[in-house]
């Protein structure tokens, strides 16, 4: 059973990644230390797949819990699905003493996790994430918020979770679409830290929905490390996390939230930071052709066909949290593996780069 141990002054927890975990989530969650009552949130689409087993779990470790469902996707990261969530917790008599419980990909996750950090003025949770995107990066790090019309994830708090249970047989269930998406934040872990494990996402079968815990362990462990050199990125070193996040996010913010998947926003992204790369910190060619070829092994977008106009896209881009003081702090490489911050890239070369994601990728 692999397990990553967040080390943080006073808030440690532990990530257990193991098959079949989800069915021991109120043993897991008991052993960890927690103790009140449950709220357990989760979406419509997960709740029918496995809320039942992870309530009759809790029940059975002495848990009192009660269930809060919302409406799947993106749009339900909203400041109006946080005010139904705490009032529904507080109709449910939760309070100082209760905890919350993320069951669900990187909405659920991001949502539930402010809720907790609100409540009360803040009360403990738990990630049980299943998806992709939410195993090997979001459920871990203590970001948690909402979007608004003007951006992705512009309210928020941090606030570390006490315990994360990744199941990866949960996987098993995912539409083929959302699984793939989720290898677009694996395939950009690769690129910033660890070049050795493009190989491997190259071997793997898409079609496969079978993931190894050790390969899901080995991206926790990335962002794991990330997080405890700069919790609350102020050094700078966790905003390397953020590589193909800065025009992917404007993108996906301005094609308005639901149109494309997280994963396939990043995607784009990606392609246009690889741009970049080749222009400020000589990237090699071949480099950026590896990983472009990578994406499109897993069935991720590289091309921007929506319509939307480059000014729009760089107006959500100026209303981002990397959009600091007028100046934008960009993640690019120098080699696979290599991430570093560029204060240097100008607007001219970022609208160049969008530019760029209209036309078909040379991969040859």
């Amino acid at each position: 059973m692999p397990q990553v141990t967040v080390n943080l002054p006073g808030r440690s927890y532990d990530i257990i990644v193991e098959q079949g975990s989800i069915s021991d989530a109120g043993a897991l969650i008991r052993k960890a230390g927690l103790v009140g009552r449950a709220a357990l949130i989760a979406d419509d689409n997960v709740a029918r797949h496995y809320s039942d087993s992870v309530q009759a779990s809790l029940e059975a470790a002495g848990f009192e819990t009660t269930c809060h469902l919302l409406p799947a996707g993106e749009s339900s990261k909203s400041m109006e699905q946080t005010e139904t969530l705490c009032r529904s917790l507080i109709e449910h008599r939760h309070d100082r003493g209760s905890f919350v419980i993320a069951l669900g990909g990187g909405v659920v996750g991001d949502l539930a996790g402010f809720v907790a950090s609100i409540f009360y003025r803040g009360i403990p949770f738990v990630q049980i994430p299943t998806t992709i995107v939410a195993q090997v990066d979001s459920s871990v790090g203590g970001k948690t918020g909402v979007n608004v019309q003007e951006g992705k994830n512009l309210l928020g708090a941090f606030h570390q979770p006490r315990l994360v249970l990744v199941d990866p047989a949960v996987l098993a269930t995912l539409p083929s679409k959302v699984f793939r998406e989720g290898f677009a934040e694996v395939i950009k872990h690769a690129a910033i830290r660890d070049a050795a494990m493009l190989s491997e996402l190259e071997a793997m079968d898409p079609d496969n929905q079978q993931v190894s815990p050790e390969l899901i362990a080995a991206n926790l462990s990335i962002k794991a490390r990330i997080v405890e050199e700069d919790e609350q990125e102020t050094s700078g070193t966790r905003a390397l996390l953020n590589f193909g996040h800065t025009i992917g996010h404007a993108i996906e913010a301005t094609a308005e939230y639901g149109t494309l998947l997280h994963g396939e926003a990043i995607s784009l992204g990606v392609r246009a930071a690889l741009y970049l790369s080749e222009k400020r910190a000589n990237l090699p060619p071949g480099d950026t052709t590896r990983l472009l070829r990578l994406h499109e092994h897993w069935g991720l977008p590289l091309v921007l066909e929506l319509d939307l106009g480059t000014d729009a896209i760089m107006a959500a881009l100026a209303r981002d949290k990397k959009f600091t003081s007028g100046q934008v702090r960009f993640v690019l490489l120098k080699a696979l593996g290599e991430a570093f911050i560029s204060t240097d890239v100008t607007s001219a070369e970022i609208v160049e780069a969008i530019e760029h994601l209209r036309l078909p990728p040379e991969l040859t």
